[in-house]
C-alpha cells in the first residue's frame, strides 16, 4: 500500500498528467485481472505457502530493481509502468493463494471471525498507509518507500515460511489420475458455470462492486463541490469510513455473524442501498460523515461474509480457482464502475449518481432473491442455519 500511494503521487507531482495516472491505473489492474484465472489454478496444483512466497519474493525484487534504477538517476515512465504490472501480476497469483489458504489454516466454524479480523487489519493499513507513506516521502523520497517495501516483504516471508503448510490432496491425484494444467482451467469454468450459488455470490459482488463501491470513490468530489474545498473536510471524509471499516470487522470477528451467511449478505447489500441514498440526500456534512462511516461499517459484513461462505462452500481443491474468479471481479468491476460512473460525475451531481446507484441495488437485490439460484440459496442457507442452530 506504501508503494501504491507513493507511486501515485511521484506520477502526479512530476507529471501534472490525468492520461500518466490513467495508464498507471490500467497497469496497475489489469494484469492482476487477467492472471488471476491462471494463479488460480496454481493454487490448486502448487503447495499455496509457496506460491504466496514466490509472488511476494518476486514483487519486492522488482520493487528493489526500481529502487536501485532510480537511485542511479533513471527514473523513466516506462520502468514505473513495468514495475506496476509486474506488482499487478504478482497480487494476481497471491490473492487466490491466500484467499484459499486460510481454510486450511482456520476451522471452518472461526473462519468468518479470522476473515473479521483480517478485514479490519486491512481497513487499518488502509488508513496508516497514506499517513506513513506521506512522512516517509515528505522527510526521505519514493525510493525510501521501495526499500522499506522491501523490508517488510522479507519479514512477511520470513514469518511464513515458518507455517507448516502442506499441498491440498486432490481427488484426482487420489485416484491416481494426472490431470493437465489447462484441463485444470477448462475444469474450473465448469465448476462456475455449474454451480449455480458459487456463481450467484460471485454476481453479487461484481455488481456491489460496480454499484456500490465505484460511486463511492467520487464521494471526495461531492465534499468538495458541496461542503467546501478544505483539506481537512476530504480527510475527515476517508477517516469516517475506514474508521466505519475497522470497527465492523472488529464486530464481525467478536460476534461471528448470522447463521444465515446468505440472509446476512442480502441484507448488507440493502443497507448498501439505503446509505447510498442517504448519501445523495445529505445536506448537512456531518450527516454525510455519519452515513460515511456506517457505509464503512457495513463493508465487512458483506465482503467478509461473501468471502467466508465461498470458503466454506467450495471444495478445497477448487478453491483456488474460485478465488481467481473473485480476483477478477475485484480487478475489474471497480475501474469498469469508475469508467461509467466517472464521467457521468462530470454532467449530472455526485448526489443523484449515489441516489441512482441505490435505488438500482434495490433492484438487484430484488432480481437477487426472486431468481432461481438465489430462491434456492435463501432455502439452503435457512436449512444450514437450523441445523447448525
Amino acid at each position: 500500500m506504501l508503494v501504491q500511494y507513493a507511486i501515485m503521487w511521484h506520477l502526479t507531482l512530476e507529471t501534472k498528467s490525468g492520461s500518466v495516472l490513467a495508464l498507471a491505473t490500467v497497469f496497475g489492474f489489469l494484469p492482476q485481472a487477467v492472471v488471476s484465472i491462471f494463479g488460480g489454478v496454481w493454487a490448486d496444483r502448487l503447495n499455496r505457502k509457496f506460491l504466496i512466497i514466490a509472488a511476494d519474493a518476486s514483487i519486492a525484487v522488482t520493487t528493489l530493481a526500481l529502487a536501485l534504477l532510480m537511485l542511479a538517476g533513471t527514473d523513466d515512465l516506462w520502468l514505473i509502468y513495468a514495475a506496476l504490472a509486474i506488482r499487478s501480476v504478482g497480487a494476481g497469483i497471491q490473492m487466490p493463494a491466500v484467499s484459499s489458504l486460510l481454510p486450511q489454516l482456520v476451522p471452518v466454524s472461526k473462519l468468518m471471525r479470522v476473515n473479521g479480523i483480517n478485514g479490519s487489519i486491512q481497513s487499518a493499513m488502509t488508513l496508516l498507509a497514506p499517513a506513513v507513506a506521506a512522512g516517509v516521502y515528505a522527510s526521505a523520497s519514493i525510493v525510501a518507500i521501495f526499500f522499506v517495501d522491501v523490508v517488510t516483504a522479507v519479514i512477511g516471508i520470513g514469518l511464513l515460511a515458518l507455517i507448516p503448510v502442506t499441498k491440498v490432496l486432490r481427488a484426482d491425484e487420489a485416484a491416481g489420475e494426472k490431470v493437465g494444467y489447462f484441463d485444470d482451467l477448462v475444469g474450473g469454468l465448469r465448476y462456475l458455470r455449474g454451480h449455480t450459488f458459487v456463481r450467484w455470490v460471485l454476481g453479487l459482488y461484481a455488481v456491489v462492486f460496480l454499484l456500490i463501491v465505484a460511486p463511492s470513490y467520487l464521494t471526495p468530489l461531492m465534499v468538495v463541490r458541496t461542503f467546501g474545498e478544505e483539506v481537512w473536510k476530504l480527510t475527515a471524509n476517508e477517516l469516517a469510513f475506514s474508521f466505519g471499516a475497522i470497527l465492523g470487522g472488529v464486530l464481525l470477528a467478536t460476534w461471528g455473524g448470522l447463521k444465515n451467511r446468505v440472509a446476512m449478505i442480502v441484507g448488507a447489500t440493502f443497507v448498501f442501498g439505503v446509505l447510498s441514498v442517504g448519501l445523495g440526500l445529505s445536506t448537512n456534512m456531518w450527516v454525510f460523515f455519519t452515513f460515511m462511516f456506517l457505509l464503512g461499517a457495513a463493508v465487512p459484513a458483506f465482503a467478509t461474509t461473501s468471502m467466508t461462505v465461498l470458503q466454506e462452500t467450495v471444495e478445497p481443491d477448487r478453491q483456488g480457482r474460485v478465488f481467481g474468479f473473485v480476483g477478477i471481479v475485484m480487478a475489474l468491476a471497480m475501474p469498469l464502475g469508475m469508467l461509467i460512473f466517472g464521467p457521468l460525475a462530470d454532467r449530472f451531481s455526485v448526489e443523484s449518481l449515489l441516489i441512482v446507484s441505490g435505488a438500482l441495488m434495490f433492484l438487484v437485490i430484488a432480481i437477487a432473491v426472486l431468481v432461481p439460484s438465489g430462491r434456492r440459496a435463501m432455502r439452503a442457507a435457512d436449512a444450514h442455519s437450523t441445523v447448525a442452530a
